[in-house]
């Protein structure tokens, strides 16, 4: 009689549990839909390389149809606003260049702010390039003020040992992003941190990047889009950038599985996001 009861209860209990979690999956979409401002990365959340992931274009059109302000907060330095939109339309979606800003943006202002006028031996693409010329910086490899690094096709060993000379002889090393990897057509590709990362070893020098996780960063987001914190929510695919970064900057934060974090990792950090989606096709 017993071991009848039992199994009796057990269907109930399993019924309670998978309310409970409907519920909660419930109220969470309800608190990241209700928001008015959207953080949003590119890579792994909206495409990986040239392909554009499940229900990216029916998120954006929602947010348009919505009016919700958003921005696209990318920390790859390789693309100018111009360009991303351009690619964008490519992929099927159309978005102007104010809705996106890029590590290469930020990296610009920073240095413009810290030394304005100043000098920089670049190994980056045009995207980081442009940013420091519109920011009113001058290329130089023989006695700049930085030395800065973005995503490079350019990188090589000749490149590298410029660099390293560079630094010993007193320029400040920067960073446009500390990611040290990130995704690609084809799985994970070198990012930032892992082109710096040699110059680092091999000056004793630390580069301080500018990109997220860096507050300033997010700060930045906040200006351009005229939200508080309050209002905002952050949608990423990384734990160590996107997640974090809204954690520190107090904003509500949204982990999409689409990119290089999967649920398994969740737990290797000492920190959670507050909602987790398998992609941005859910938001809608």
């Amino acid at each position: 009689m017993y071991s009848q009861l039992w199994d009796f209860s057990i269907p109930y209990f399993e019924f309670d549990v998978r309310r409970a979690m409907m519920q909660a999956r419930q109220e969470s979409m309800e608190i990241i839909r209700e928001k008015s401002a959207f953080i949003i990365d590119m890579d792994g959340v909206i495409y990986h390389g040239n392909r554009l992931l499940k229900g990216a274009a029916e998120f954006v059109a929602w947010l348009k149809e919505s009016g919700k302000r958003f921005l696209f907060l990318t920390n790859s330095s390789e693309r100018s606003p111009e360009e991303l939109s351009q690619k964008m339309a490519r992929l099927g979606i159309e978005v102007g260049k104010e809705h996106f800003y890029t590590s290469a943006l930020a990296t610009a202002g920073f240095l413009a702010s810290q030394r304005p006028k100043g000098s920089a031996y670049v190994i980056g693409e045009p995207g980081l390039i442009h940013a420091l010329y519109d920011a009113g910086y001058t290329m130089n490899n023989v006695n700049p003020d930085y030395v800065v690094v973005g995503e490079a096709r350019s990188y090589s060993l000749d490149t590298v040992e410029k660099a390293v000379r560079l630094v010993l002889e007193g320029a400040r090393l920067i960073g446009t992003n500390p990611d040290l990897t990130g995704p690609g057509e084809n799985g994970l590709v070198p990012a930032c941190g892992s082109l710096v990362a040699p110059i680092e070893l091999a000056t004793g020098r630390k580069a301080y990047f500018v990109g997220k996780p860096n507050p300033l960063m997010m700060r930045h987001a906040l200006r351009r889009l005229g939200a508080t914190r309050e209002e905002t929510v952050i949608i990423g695919d990384r734990m160590d950038t996107d997640i974090i970064a809204g954690i520190e900057s107090d904003i509500e934060t949204v982990l999409v599985l689409s990119g290089v974090t999967s649920r398994d990792d969740i737990g290797r950090y000492p920190y959670a996001p507050r909602h987790i989606l398998e992609g941005v096709f859910e938001i809608p």
